[in-house]
């Protein structure tokens, strides 16, 4: 990957950023907005009928965690140390459709240039493995601060702790792939010390 290419592709990442963290209380509220209206209108139907599967998934990874918890539908419970219950419904809202959203931005500029067909789609196929699984550990991780912490502190990492995830997730895979598997090819190394 050229120079320049790796150039663009941090100041589109770092805009990205600075906007999401500047528009955050913004965004949240449209969120939640968009989410109440969608669920009104029945528009959430077809990502919704992912949720159940997502849910299951995210109890297995709470159960690895040592925290007791089970799925029923779009629901799941999560039992505090007490053995107390609590219940969170998760929306197609709360999937992850956003971060796989900024994922594929930011393929439009770090996928430019001349890199070979399989480094791209090894680029892509981690990257949107990545995103899925960070999005699991999400909902797993507000599902867990519900059941020790209480649900301010889940609240709270729900509406801003996943967009900063999610950009941390983004510069750290960027770094990786630019490292390992988008490297510069010998003529690009020999065109960066002639200029």
């Amino acid at each position: 990957m050229k120079r320049r290419d790796r150039d663009a592709l941090s100041m589109t990442l770092l805009a990205t950023s600075c906007g999401l963290l500047m528009l955050l209380p913004l965004v949240t509220t449209f969120d939640d907005f968009l989410t109440t209206w969608a669920l009104q209108l029945g528009v959430d139907n077809p990502l919704q009928s992912i949720v159940p599967v997502e849910a299951r998934m995210v109890v297995s990874l709470l159960g690895l965690a040592g925290v007791r918890a089970a799925a029923s539908g779009s629901h799941i419970v999560v039992f505090d140390a007490a053995g107390a219950m609590h219940t969170l419904f998760i929306s197609w809202n709360c999937i992850g459709w956003q971060s796989l959203l900024l994922l594929g931005v930011s393929f439009f500029s770090g996928l430019r240039g001349e890199q070979a067909m399989g480094s791209r789609a090894q680029v892509i196929v981690i990257g949107v493995c990545g995103t899925l699984l960070l999005n699991l550990l999400r909902v797993a991780a507000v599902a867990a601060l519900e059941a020790t912490w209480g649900h301010l502190p889940a609240l709270i990492f729900h509406d801003y702790g996943g967009t900063i995830l999610v950009i941390g997730w983004l510069f750290a895979f960027w770094f990786a792939v630019q490292r390992w598997i988008l490297t510069a090819s010998a003529s690009d190394d020999l065109e960066m010390v002639a200029s």
